[in-house]
């Protein structure tokens, strides 16, 4: 049975783990059972807070909406119950891009949301 010569296959794929852990404390960054370990650890954590992220921008969206209704005198279900019923289609990003840039305007949705949740 003829011997399997790799070529350079093993390298190559050692080398991309390890350029992969470039940066990574001590033998992380050296090793290469201790970085394959650290890499596939670490696209574990990116790939899971990619979907964080999203979940975190919203929270962030609606503090902002939440905060921005109440100084104008309706609590934040009340205001987006109101929107839904005068049919606004803005969602939480537009919203508390409004409620942070152009306050006037918010303040007029919240005064239409007041009228629409009365």
């Amino acid at each position: 049975m003829p011997r399997v010569k790799r070529g350079t296959k093993r390298k190559d794929r050692r080398t991309k783990v390890l350029n992969q852990a470039k940066g990574y404390f001590g033998a992380k960054s050296r090793n290469y059972r201790t970085a394959k370990e650290a890499v596939e650890k670490s696209l574990l954590y990116a790939y899971r807070d990619r979907r964080n992220k999203k979940r975190d921008f919203r929270t962030l969206w609606i503090v902002r909406i939440k905060a921005a209704a109440l100084t104008n005198g309706i609590t934040y279900s009340r205001f987006i119950k109101g929107l839904k019923t005068l049919g606004v289609a803005l969602d939480r990003k537009i919203l508390a891009e409004l409620a942070v840039r152009a306050p006037q305007t918010f303040a007029e949705l919240t005064r239409m949301a007041k009228e629409a949740a009365a």
